[in-house]
């Protein structure tokens, strides 16, 4: 079972100041920050790697704006293991994308291609200009 937790805002809750974050498209570098960075209180990630682990969760992934805060992997899991997570990940990218919408930073009536760029498909460039966000979400929710 996979679970996609997000926090909302809270009045009383400081932020500190930092950039948004997006990984680079190639290698393996990924920015991270710690815990102590950010003043969350460390004495609490023990005991959620603790029920994590007897929940029988295989990994565990906690990012602030877009960088490492925690990477763990549990009950023989790695970073290198593939692990099927089925349905959940049709959950993960409804959220990302109503985030997204939200955010404006996609419209789910646009072409595909208008965020991936020509040739994302091995379909003719013709029938590719067809596919909108919204037309590959449904198929995607629906029919995988």
């Amino acid at each position: 079972m996979s679970v996609v937790i997000s926090c909302a805002k809270n009045e009383d809750f400081l932020e500190p100041e930092t950039a948004l974050y997006f990984p680079p498209l190639t290698g393996n570098s990924w920015e991270i920050t710690s815990i102590s960075d950010l003043g969350w209180n460390q004495n609490e990630v023990q005991p959620l790697l603790n029920y994590l682990e007897e929940t029988n969760t295989k990994s565990f992934i906690m990012l602030y704006n877009g960088r490492i805060v925690i990477e763990h992997y549990f009950n023989g899991q790695t970073a290198s293991m593939s692990w099927y997570w089925a349905s959940a990940g049709k959950t993960l990218t409804s959220i990302m994308i109503d985030i997204a919408e939200e955010k404006e930073l996609l419209n789910s009536n646009n072409k595909v291609s208008n965020y991936l760029g020509a040739g994302w498909t091995n379909a003719p460039l013709d029938k590719e200009n067809l596919i909108t966000c919204k037309t590959s979400i449904v198929y995607d929710f629906w029919f995988k």
